[in-house]
């Protein structure tokens, strides 16, 4: 038996192979569509999947201003920051900032599902959210995948 066979293979940042991909958020639930990306940005569909590497893919979101809430999120959800002055808690809802800066919505769901570390501050830098359908990166040949396929 040869045991260098059976060694098991990491990625690493020379053999990893990343593929533009872009997702239709029309009528998807924000937190479904979030978890979804996350797992493409990340990398764990795939067979070289390795923790500590960014193995994933860049993924384009096109309407992002059409993505859903369930229940009453809309309105009674809150997103909290702080200035950082003295009494500078701020706090909106999604209505709110869905009118003006719908992408950010879409941003902050797939942002709570990476890793808080740096390699999750360098995945979440593979994102690219548009409110509208055109986006600007027809230049890497993205592909079209069907979002709801992805278990």
């Amino acid at each position: 038996m040869n045991t260098l066979s059976y060694k098991t293979v990491s990625a690493n940042a020379a053999t990893v192979e990343k593929n533009w991909v872009v997702v239709d958020a029309e009528g998807q639930t924000l937190g479904r569509l979030a978890s979804k990306v996350a797992l493409l940005l990340r990398g764990k569909r795939k067979p070289n999947y390795t923790p500590h590497v960014d193995c994933g893919d860049n993924v384009i979101i096109l309407n992002a201003e059409k993505v859903v809430l369930s229940g009453n999120k809309m309105t009674e959800k809150t997103y909290v920051w702080h200035t950082g002055y003295p009494g500078g808690q701020r706090t909106t809802n999604p209505e709110n900032m869905m009118a003006k800066f719908p992408e950010r919505v879409v941003e902050k769901a797939v942002k709570g599902m990476l890793p808080k570390n740096r390699l999750g501050a360098q995945l979440f830098r593979n994102l690219h959210v548009y409110a509208g359908a055109e986006h600007k990166h027809e230049a890497q040949q993205p592909t079209a995948i069907n979002i709801n396929e992805i278990k």
